[in-house]
């Protein structure tokens, strides 16, 4: 990509700038966005710059990339698998965790890529991962050395299980790890990878894959060793009624209770789903700024329930998108993602509880600030060019009144994203890997496991 370009002419312009935060939305018709080395310079219109390569977004709607902040990549492999189609939390899991022991590095690295890519043509140009289990050599390395080849940015957070089966846990045996070796090689990916500074493209984060399959003893020392080391700690939790169960029957508490006790709360952790936190433990998560990741299309697949996102939002708690994995979405469309959120909402709350505005605003700046980042999600000078260009003349959003609502009548596809101002989706095609060719390699990957 040229070193300074222009994006010139958009019919809309959504910065997603601090007037949002008050329920007004900054709309730049005609607008324009100067990048230069990988940063946005300028925001406005009628701007120009003699070296500067054009980009005409004459029809199209230009919102901040989308920031995902949930996902399991390696789960591409797996996704309609028939006899986990029908199944609940833990009945899904016991399902897949037989065929998931069976991965290796490439089955990791070639799923990742697929999932990224997925990704990238929704508009998301951030992303974290969830990567919680390492059979047969594999390493989060090889979900990190995807992103970097696809040119995404990566919050790759090393996860783990350390209960198995024959102690009382969901995950065989064969899928554990020594809590030893677990920590041993939290602190090997961070100080190999993790990237503190702004406009980072990786960073890692230390994730305990539950409280199903870990001990308190490793979700205690995970949450030290994370802020020994200044990362971002992450989990699954409250994510329907048997996880509530649960951790009444075990620990004797709620699970926001068991993870205030154990130190998991605070504005450098985030919990996925969610979707039965009461009304204290939404209070504290917003008094203590502990992050949510809303899974909207997985919690309607495993039937785990609507989470409470406007109550949330209400009390201050910091709520993002996540797609979740592939194997309980089935898909990884994070602007889809965001429609179904908002209508969530509305058939829960009603319909003026949730505008496509605010949950877009969710699905860009929300995220990025759940993932504990102030140089993306939103477009103004001097932060990160990770642009998100809509072509609104498409036959999905024919007859709109109102390109930025987006969600309400807009494509599912974006047509230009742009990552620390690298073209990485170009008319709607993944300019950095060969698409198809990896797609060809996943499905003989696939083949093979359910042959194996």
């Amino acid at each position: 990509m040229h070193r300074c370009f222009l994006i010139r002419n958009a019919d809309v312009i959504l910065t997603m700038d601090d007037t949002a935060k008050k329920g007004e939305w900054q709309e730049i018709k005609g607008g324009d966005i100067l990048v230069r080395d990988g940063v946005i310079e300028a925001v406005g219109k009628g701007l120009y710059d003699d070296d500067a390569q054009i980009i005409d977004a004459e029809g199209c709607l230009v919102t901040p990339g989308l920031v995902n902040t949930h996902h399991h990549l390696y789960q591409t492999l797996t996704r309609a698998v028939p006899e986990a189609q029908d199944a609940l939390l833990f009945g899904w899991l016991k399902t897949l965790y037989p065929i998931w022991s069976k991965f290796g590095p490439e089955h990791m690295r070639v799923s990742a890529l697929v999932g990224l890519a997925e990704l990238a043509l929704s508009g998301c140009s951030t992303t974290s991962d969830h990567l919680y289990l390492y059979p047969n050599g594999a390493r989060l390395d090889d979900t990190i050395e995807a992103a970097q080849a696809i040119g995404m940015r990566l919050h790759a957070t090393r996860g783990s299980m350390s209960i198995g089966e024959s102690a009382g846990g969901l995950p065989p045996d064969s899928l554990v790890e020594r809590e030893a070796d677990i920590l041993n090689d939290c602190i090997r990916v961070i100080d190999a990878f993790h990237d503190p500074n702004p406009g980072a493209m990786i960073r890692v984060g230390v994730a305990p894959c539950s409280p199903f399959s870990v001990s308190r003893e490793l979700m205690r020392d995970s949450a030290i060793l994370a802020r020994d080391k200044g990362v971002m700690m992450h989990t699954h939790l409250a994510e329907n009624d048997e996880d509530i169960a649960y951790s009444l029957e075990k620990f004797g508490m709620r699970p926001g209770q068991y993870a205030e006790e154990l130190g998991w709360v605070g504005p450098d952790v985030w919990h996925a789903h969610c979707v039965k936190l009461d009304v204290s433990e939404v209070e504290l998560f917003a008094k203590t700024g502990t992050g949510v990741a809303h899974c909207p299309c997985s919690n309607c697949r495993l039937g785990s329930g609507v989470a409470p996102v406007r109550g949330m939002r209400d009390a201050g708690v910091k709520v993002g998108l996540g797609v979740d994995g592939s194997a309980s979405n089935d898909s990884g469309n994070l602007i889809i993602e965001a429609r179904t959120a908002m209508l969530l909402q509305r058939v829960t709350f009603g319909a003026d509880k949730m505008s496509p505005r605010e949950m877009l605003w969710i699905a860009t700046r929300g995220g990025a600030e759940v993932l504990g980042r102030h140089d993306i999600g939103i477009l103004a000078p001097g932060k990160r060019a990770d642009i998100a260009v809509w072509d609104m003349a498409d036959v999905e959003a024919a007859g709109s009144w109102d390109p930025a609502a987006l969600l309400l009548a807009g494509p599912m596809m974006v047509k230009d994203l742009f990552v620390e101002g690298r073209h990485v989706v170009a008319d709607s095609w993944v300019t950095t890997m060969d698409v198809p060719s990896v797609v060809r390699h996943q499905t003989r990957l696939a083949q093979g496991l359910m042959d194996g």
